[in-house]
């Protein structure tokens, strides 16, 4: 029996005293109150494909930490890597041999890099990327798909409260797979433009994903070699998850610049900037800098990820996991009478309810599927790991039919 919702369950004691010293008692988009009822907020315990909170409730997760967990929680490989690397050298006044070789496997495994920096986050990422484009050309402006991510600092949060204006001065928005539309923020820029940023596909919260037309991705990099500004693709969610090579090389169409974090070290705390020999010498201008950039266990993780994914089927085998998921929600949802609209990669997929505007329907669901221990989202995309196996998506879809059936008894209809 779960115990999370109860009002002196572990978590709701913790919940507590987080609230006596913590601003919301949590921050940021991990906080429960934002998601949507029944969620625990504090967890135990991860292994594998699975989660367990601290009342001692496990589910079949598919966030995997909302997107760091490629591999499967705890990979033995990659763990004994980042200890390895610790027992020697972590942080220290300045990098280890680990740095290097890092950037030689970025190098050598995205098809369009020359060279490679390294953060902590995705917003590290995206923001030096940004910087890097303005120094490489001298000009300001960016172009940002309307209603796209790129992390939680002022420029480019998507929450106004404690932003002001001059912090997105040099933005300008299209609309994403819309030639007409960029060529109208081209042409907004002017002789200023420095950038056009782009997610690796739309995967904006709460709305159907959308994959990147080939013929906009040549488009915007026809713009960029005609006016000297760089294109920038922001990884950090799909990065090492779709392809080792880049997400876009199966579109033939290369960046110069690129972010990536999350999948990158399967959960150490690494990120990194991926780019083009022509923004070589824009990177080597800028000041960037962190305490903990420099950190060797986790390149070191880094390492081994990257390695594991280049050279065994993780991929292909979360692709497939990822179809049989897919396949299987589709069936449970037919049987109680419910439609749904999965869009997007199979390894990330968008799981919406048809007509569900108010997503009452995903909210029901949501809730009931972690009372059958499987733990999804209802307005964020989901993420599979190579963890997951057949018996993992096969238990889970049982529990998904579980919870269908329980909300078709609440007469839940499409709005």
């Amino acid at each position: 029996m779960m115990t999370r919702s109860l009002p002196n369950s572990r978590d709701a004691e913790l919940l507590a005293r987080a609230q006596r010293v913590v601003p919301n008692g949590m921050w940021g988009h991990m906080a429960t109150r934002a998601i949507g009822p029944g969620y625990p907020q504090f967890f135990a315990k991860s292994e594998g494909c699975r989660v367990w909170d601290v009342d001692g409730n496990g589910y079949i997760d598919f966030m995997c930490a909302w997107g760091p967990n490629v591999l499967g929680y705890h990979h033995p490989d990659v763990d004994a890597a980042a200890l390895a690397q610790m027992k020697n050298a972590d942080i220290s006044n300045g990098p280890t041999e680990a740095m290097v070789a890092l950037a030689e496997l970025v190098v050598d495994t995205l098809d369009y890099a020359d060279w490679a920096m390294f953060q902590k986050n995705g917003t590290d990422a995206t923001t030096a990327c940004v910087t890097i484009a303005r120094a490489a050309t001298g000009k300001r402006k960016i172009l940002v798909a309307r209603g796209a991510y790129h992390g939680a600092v002022p420029w480019c949060s998507p929450s106004l409260v404690g932003v002001t204006a001059e912090d997105r001065a040099h933005l300008i928005t299209f609309d994403f797979n819309d030639t007409a539309s960029l060529d109208q923020a081209v042409a907004a820029a002017g002789d200023d433009l420095a950038g056009i940023l782009l997610a690796a596909f739309r995967h904006d919260v709460g709305r159907d994903q959308e994959l990147p037309d080939t013929a906009f991705l040549q488009h915007a990099r026809a713009v960029c070699d005609r006016t000297g500004a760089a294109l920038i693709v922001d990884e950090v969610r799909a990065g090492f998850r779709l392809d080792v090579r880049g997400s876009w090389a199966k579109y033939g169409v290369k960046p110069d610049l690129g972010a990536y974090s999350k999948a990158i070290a399967n959960g150490w705390p690494l990120a990194a900037v991926a780019g083009s020999e022509r923004m070589r010498e824009g990177a080597g201008k800028i000041f960037v800098t962190g305490s903990f950039w420099y950190g060797a266990a986790a390149m070191a993780a880094g390492l081994k990820t990257i390695e594991i994914l280049r050279d065994s089927d993780a991929l292909a085998h979360t692709e497939a996991m990822g179809q049989r998921f897919r396949k299987g929600l589709d069936a449970a949802a037919a049987q109680h009478g419910f439609r749904l609209r999965q869009t997007g990669p199979v390894q990330m997929p968008m799981v919406l309810f048809d007509g569900d505007k108010d997503l009452q329907i995903a909210n029901a669901f949501c809730s009931a599927a972690l009372r059958q221990g499987v733990y999804m989202h209802p307005k964020h995309n989901l993420f599979l790991c190579a963890a997951h196996q057949p018996e993992d998506i096969d238990r889970a879809i049982d529990g998904v039919a579980a919870a269908m059936k329980e909300i078709a008894t609440l007469g839940l209809q499409p709005g």
